[in-house]
């Protein structure tokens, strides 16, 4: 089991340059151009409303201040590297940025809404002259699924099927068998993702307090709030997000495939280690139980949804902070629950400087969560969604999210598009 689970750490935890909703869609165009063998003359981008939702509001790396579907295929077709997946932009160049803002002024790129497919899905087809390449991504950011050249399939496997062979097995994860992991794995063979981890998430985090981007939430606490680490922590990380939503170049080291829950479940904790001075195994292990915490509540909801993904991973660092105050599980299981049932209507809007706001209410609401969860103060089974135990309460939220709220999902992308 621990061997799975430092595996699960291992698929789940890798560097992204930016929102990973347009760089999976970079990722494509990059990939198409290469099975095409030129730059296309146009492209269709065919995608989920999931996709269309979290690609809208948020800068694409190294652009300045340009947004959208076809700045994210036009710029992954002209200087996207396939090979780096998830780093695909890390070679864009301005002259790149001038010739993408041209063939956008062109319109060589036109984008539909792709309905009855997984919430995440991408078809991107690069045409020039006769010839022609497509390119499907499915259930997960860089999951190709199919690939054509000139009509003919070249690649393929089935969406669920791959996905799941990919996936290292989640069965095990549970509240109480992270935590026993966290207590008892040997470091050095997790240090190597963690670390990457503490280094990435940070520098991006004092990027975005150091300087001005988008609405800058993080620095506006650190300016008006009272100095304190609870403070310190939903600055930081809604700074990571501040740059990362708006454009910054440096990357982030996800959860879930997202940044902005990779930053959530570690920058708070990161930042509460050194405020008590715990030594670097101690953080190592509760960075660990963040998450893996995170990655096993999204496991029941889904890499796209509704639902705030800041919200899972704001009570994982919840509960680690728990950890490195030496707490027991039961104090563990507590602070979830109070986390939970505070913040869980946070809804999705799409990718955007807002998200660094919501981060920080996410944050907020795990620190009293565990400061209820410290008085012994905790809400009951019955009372809304709480279950008789933590599993039967996560549950019951990810049922919530993945399920009780597909028509949230469509009526947020109707008015998106509306817009």
């Amino acid at each position: 089991m621990f061997e799975n689970f430092i595996d699960i750490l291992k698929e789940e935890l890798v560097p992204a340059l930016g929102c990973t909703e347009p760089i999976a869609i970079a990722y494509a165009a990059a990939k198409a151009k290469e099975v095409l063998g030129e730059m296309p003359d146009s492209m269709i981008v065919h995608c989920s409303g999931n996709i269309i939702k979290n690609v809208k509001g948020v800068t694409v790396p190294s652009t300045g201040n340009m947004k959208g579907i076809e700045t994210s295929a036009i710029l992954g077709a002209l200087a996207g590297d396939a090979s780096k997946e998830l780093e695909v932009l890390t070679s864009v160049r301005p002259d790149h940025v001038a010739k993408t803002r041209e063939l956008l002024a062109q319109k060589i790129c036109q984008v539909s809404l792709a309905k009855g497919v997984e919430n995440l899905f991408i078809e991107i087809t690069a045409v020039k002259g006769d010839k022609s390449a497509s390119v499907t991504i499915s259930d997960s950011h860089t999951n190709i699924i199919n690939i054509k050249k000139d009509g003919n399939t070249i690649f393929e496997k089935d969406s669920k099927a791959s996905s799941n062979q990919k996936k290292q097995d989640r069965s095990n994860l549970s509240v109480k068998n992270i935590y026993e992991f966290a207590n008892t794995v040997d470091i050095e063979a997790v240090k190597p993702v963690l670390g990457r981890q503490i280094k990435c998430n940070m520098e991006i985090a004092n990027e975005g307090i150091q300087n001005k981007y988008g609405t800058a939430v993080g620095r506006t606490l650190l300016k008006y709030d009272c100095d304190e680490i609870k403070t310190k922590a939903k600055a930081y990380t809604a700074a990571g997000s501040d740059a990362r939503m708006s454009g910054c170049v440096l990357p982030v080291v996800i959860n879930s495939g997202s940044g902005n829950q990779g930053m959530t479940v570690s920058i708070p904790v990161i930042l509460y280690a050194q405020h008590i001075g715990a030594s670097e195994e101690k953080l190592y292990r509760a960075l660990a139980l963040s998450n893996l915490l995170g990655i096993h509540q999204k496991s029941g909801i889904g890499k796209l949804s509704a639902y705030c993904g800041a919200v899972s991973a704001g009570c994982a660092a919840g509960a680690a902070i728990a950890y490195l105050d030496d707490q027991p599980l039961s104090v563990i299981e507590d602070t979830i629950t109070n986390s939970l049932l505070n913040v869980s209507g946070i809804v999705c809007d799409g990718a955007k400087p807002s998200c660094a706001a919501k981060i920080s209410s996410s944050v907020d609401a795990a620190f009293m969560g565990y400061h209820m969860a410290l008085e012994g103060n905790r809400y009951l089974p019955g009372e809304g969604l709480v279950g008789t135990d933590i599993e039967k309460t996560i549950k019951n939220i990810g049922l919530m999210a993945k399920v009780g709220m597909k028509e949230t999902d469509v009526e947020i992308l109707t008015l998106m598009i509306s817009e």
